[in-house]
């Protein structure tokens, strides 16, 4: 089906730092499809289809313009029996997502033709990624489980029991350094979890004084940073918390150039990985207080 599309004006203030760019000019638009509220959203590595999860059991991948110009379109990814928490693509193959769900399976799918492989796994997942050369996935469940999948068999490596809550995951850019965020309020960092059944502990990131749910990786591999996602040139950084509203900051000075208003607490956030269009979807009800089962995308030009 084709999404529903509509142009919505953001207050904020603040301009951007980048010449001729300015955020506050900019506009967010919103893709209909889900029965249910988005859990998450991933672009794929060329920028031009984004992914959406929802707890009404399904994925979708939306083909999308980045200039906005084109009609939107969409495919639905049916196949899961519970809730999609989180998706992430193929680093490596922009028509390969892969999907994480509380049926405690995981779901590799070809985002043209809808078909997928499943690989089965012991807990209900909840967080999902892929090391950069798109061999292995690593995946989180509630039961405080980490799980080491080779793409290629469609099987478990390793698997790992914390006996503390673990939340958010992700390799850095080389593959050679792993992140949790955990509940203790800590990132640990460990050597790459693929190569055996031990944990190899590096070091620990005391980074705050409560639960830490997310973690972003810089694309240029400056450092790993306790929010959410830096756009493509490393140069801004989106966040959000459950104020009403996501905070987009110049990551050389730490200040806030941009505010993006929202209905909601966000779920989750993402830029796409070669223009300044930001992904972003949450806990948004219609009048009914039903959920809206949508998200959005901000950085097109007012029209």
């Amino acid at each position: 089906m084709e999404g529903k599309e509509e142009d919505r004006r953001r207050g904020g203030g603040g301009g951007s730092s980048t010449p001729g760019m300015n955020l506050k000019n900019l506009v967010s638009r919103e893709y209909f499809g889900h029965k249910k509220k988005v859990h998450s959203v991933a672009w794929n590595c060329l920028g031009t289809k984004l992914a959406s999860g929802s707890i009404d059991h399904t994925a979708r991948v939306w083909s999308i313009d980045p200039h906005g110009h084109s009609k939107v379109k969409d495919i639905e990814l049916k196949g899961h029996t519970d809730c999609v928490d989180q998706l992430c693509w193929d680093p490596k193959h922009p028509d390969t997502v892969a999907t994480a769900a509380a049926d405690k399976s995981i779901r590799l799918w070809d985002a043209r033709s809808g078909k997928c492989q499943v690989v089965e796994l012991s807990g209900e997942n909840i967080n999902i990624t892929y090391k950069h050369g798109g061999t292995q996935i690593a995946v989180g469940n509630k039961e405080d489980e980490l799980t080491i999948v080779d793409v290629r068999k469609l099987k478990a490596l390793h698997k790992f029991k914390f006996n503390y809550e673990i939340n958010e995951i992700a390799w850095n850019k080389t593959g050679d350094l792993f992140f949790i965020t955990t509940g203790l309020g800590n990132v640990e960092v460990f050597g790459d979890p693929s190569l055996d059944d031990t944990l190899h502990v590096v070091g620990k990131l005391n980074a705050h004084t409560a639960g830490c749910y997310c973690i972003g990786m810089d694309p240029l591999d400056r450092w790993p940073v306790r929010t959410v996602s830096f756009n493509h040139t490393g140069e801004f950084l989106a966040y959000a918390s459950e104020d009403p509203f996501i905070d987009i900051a110049n990551v050389q000075t730490g200040r806030s150039i941009h505010q993006i208003p929202c209905k909601a607490a966000m779920n989750s956030v993402e830029w796409n990985p070669k223009y300044n269009l930001l992904a972003y979807a949450g806990d948004d009800k219609n009048k009914y207080q039903a959920d809206e089962g949508v998200f959005r995308i901000f950085g097109f030009e007012s029209t």
